[in-house]
């Protein structure tokens, strides 16, 4: 780490690549248009020299299909990870570090065991949508029923409970599942923590058995940890910019909600 560089005035962040990624390029033009440096390294090269992980202040495991979703979404990544950075991402959890994870990522984060709850038994899945098919559409999303501890979604929900957006959804195992007998009980510590900063809107998951299927996004107690369904990384323009938003210049006062995220986390590490 270079320590002339003065990293809270321009945190840096690493962003994932590698095989079966395909959002590193709109995920790192999230956190530079939030004013961060960022760096996009393959997997490959971090599992040879896990200690590069010491040089940044952030990470991202960005959307796709990492190595084709073999053995289930996620999996393959995450057990690389295990087996070659395991020691480097404890300590960068210990360290406060921020760590997103976007649909494939999320799935990746809650398979590593860093969702909902760092070093815990894992209690916390996600399976098959209902719909049985790959689900790709914008979706609503609303504010949850208690105040998140979410650095990541800070403020997003300025106008309360009433208050919604849209990203878009990009995924075939987006459904949260909990422990089988402890359902109600995990959400409700989870609601109690504040780790549940985004719920799918009322009008969505019409197949959806349980309250929990309504949750998008999960962060652990510190709220530094986020992982979501939902891609930000695809919401990154105003809609007069004529860029990503489904309904371009019908709305031009629609906001970038996805920058807001990363406008958020890059912020909070500058005031931290």
């Amino acid at each position: 780490m270079n320590p002339l560089i003065n990293y809270k005035k321009k945190p840096h962040f690493l962003v994932l690549a590698g095989d079966g990624i395909n959002c590193e390029q709109e995920t790192k033009l999230g956190f530079e248009k939030a004013k961060a440096k960022t760096t996009i390294i393959h997997i490959n090269e971090l599992l040879d020299r896990p200690k590069l992980l010491r040089d940044y202040q952030g990470l991202a495991f960005p959307g796709g299909f990492s190595f084709g979703d073999d053995l289930g979404s996620g999996q393959v990544l995450a057990l690389k990870c295990k087996r070659g950075l395991k020691d480097e991402l404890n300590l960068f959890v210990e360290k406060e570090s921020p760590i997103i994870g976007i649909c494939n990522g999320f799935q990746t984060l809650l398979k590593l065991g860093l969702l909902p709850f760092p070093g815990e038994k894992r209690e916390v899945g996600l399976a098959p949508n209902r719909e049985g098919t790959f689900q790709n559409y914008w979706v609503k999303l609303k504010a949850p029923p208690s105040k998140s501890v979410c650095h990541w979604t800070e403020g997003i929900f300025e106008g309360g409970e009433s208050c919604e957006f849209e990203l878009p959804l990009r995924n075939r195992e987006g459904r949260i599942t909990l422990k089988k007998g402890s359902e109600d009980k995990i959400y409700n510590k989870l609601l109690k923590n504040g780790q549940i900063p985004l719920q799918y809107s009322d009008q969505l998951r019409p197949l959806a058995k349980f309250q929990h299927e309504s949750i998008a996004g999960l962060c652990d107690p510190k709220g530094l940890i986020f992982g979501l369904m939902p891609h930000p990384e695809a919401s990154l323009f105003e809609a007069t910019h004529r860029i990503h938003y489904k309904n371009r210049c019908k709305d031009p006062d629609q906001k970038a909600w996805g920058q807001k995220i990363f406008d958020n986390i890059v912020g909070h590490l500058k005031r931290s």
